[in-house]
């Protein structure tokens, strides 16, 4: 806000469009109260809604022709290959906001917003002085956000229609039976990056995120697979044919069969898209296993009822074969800091174990024995309640 100030101050005219987005309801109406808003409408800077946006590629940019190398120049924090506007000839460089407000006064990606000058509408040329401002809100932020009804908690039935495509209500998933996971086939043996859009795209799957089993259509959509180098191509091994990861999934799932999803190093790094965690654990996938694994995504397949799990070696990624049989062995004797034994069954009928490790603490094994976070929490409030009625 002081950069863009200080343009109209100096009469500085913008050459590239701006988009603003405030990171939350709270930010929005605490940037509105203080007027700093109505500094970037005064240089035509478009407002955007408090949502994803251009994080995901979900706006609609012109830009003329989608098929020119460009450029865009932002402050949020990805910028992967067809992130922002779903165009891979798209070039997003990050910087700070500041810089970000700079260089559209020049729309010149040479331009060095510390040395360079800008011509003002009256042909002068002037310098943009180092940014100020306070470093939180003299006011505070806004206390009363509005736009949020909060639940009452009185029970409501909600009717949906079976063939909604966009919106399909919850069912739990199942708890841990209590036994180990024995001889599970392989989904995917990942090679290389794999981000959480890699295993639940964005773009034309984004209507779907209300209905679970059809967005699940996209799973692993552009996960390589280690064994052939293409994305949509994996072994069924009930089939003994390949096809896309979900329709493999959704086979196994129909068939009353879990299965193992293997990752490189980082699984699931990127955004939190917590769909990348619910797809998997919607097809039955009782275990995904990897070099390493990206923070948030761990945490999301710890909530979902997913087992996640890393080598203790990571060489170790190595012995797994595409048409193997895993296993996870000792899981009733699972329990924080332990390791749990894989067992490798081959094509050939012989094995190979090794050990594997995970970062649950008491109470999120506790959600992986119930079949989710939210499983348990629901179990939780109704012994409560129980419990209430009884004293």
């Amino acid at each position: 806000a002081s950069v863009a100030k200080e343009m109209i101050d100096k009469g500085i005219e913008v050459k590239t469009p701006i988009m603003v987005v405030p990171g939350s309801v709270r930010i929005f109406q605490t940037l509105e109260r203080d007027g700093l808003l109505d500094v970037f409408r005064k240089l035509n800077a478009t407002v955007l809604a408090t949502a994803c946006g251009p994080c995901i590629g979900q706006w609609h940019r012109t830009t003329g022709d989608m098929t020119r190398p460009n450029s865009i120049i932002e402050s949020f924090n990805r910028n992967f290959a067809g992130r922002n506007d779903g165009s891979t000839k798209t070039n997003a460089f990050l910087a700070s906001p500041e810089i970000v407000m700079a260089m559209a006064a020049e729309g010149d990606i040479t331009f060095n917003p510390l040395a360079g000058t800008l011509r003002s509408r009256t042909g002068q040329n002037v310098k943009l002085a180092e940014p100020k401002g306070e470093e939180l809100p003299k006011q505070g932020f806004v206390k009363e956000v509005a736009g949020c009804v909060l639940p009452t908690y009185e029970k409501i039935d909600m009717a949906v229609s079976p063939t909604n495509e966009r919106i399909q209500l919850l069912s739990p998933f199942k708890p841990w039976d209590g036994k180990d996971f024995v001889a599970l086939p392989l989904l995917i043996k990942v090679k290389g990056k794999c981000t959480t859009d890699h295993i639940s795209p964005g773009g034309k799957w984004l209507p779907y995120r209300g209905n679970i089993d059809r967005i699940s259509d996209n799973l692993l959509e552009r996960g390589i697979n280690a064994f052939n180098g293409q994305a949509g191509k994996v072994w069924n091994t009930e089939t003994k044919a390949y096809d896309t990861p979900a329709k493999v999934a959704r086979y196994y799932k129909n068939h009353h069969v879990a299965s193992v999803i293997v990752g490189d190093d980082n699984y699931g790094e990127g955004s939190s898209r917590e769909h990348a965690a619910m797809e998997p654990r919607y097809l039955d996938v009782a275990v995904v296993l990897a070099k390493s694994l990206a923070r948030i995504h761990e945490s999301n397949l710890k909530k979902q009822g997913i087992l996640a799990l890393t080598f203790s070696d990571p060489a170790d990624y190595d012995k797994i074969r595409e048409k193997d049989r895993i296993s996870v062995l000792g899981l009733s004797e699972i329990a924080p800091n332990k390791t749990v034994v894989i067992e490798l069954t081959h094509e050939d009928g012989s094995k190979e174990r090794f050990e594997a490790r995970h970062s649950y603490n008491a109470k999120q094994l506790a959600w992986w024995r119930a079949g989710s976070a939210l499983n348990w929490v629901v179990a939780q409030e109704k012994a409560e309640q129980s419990g209430a009625r009884k004293a």
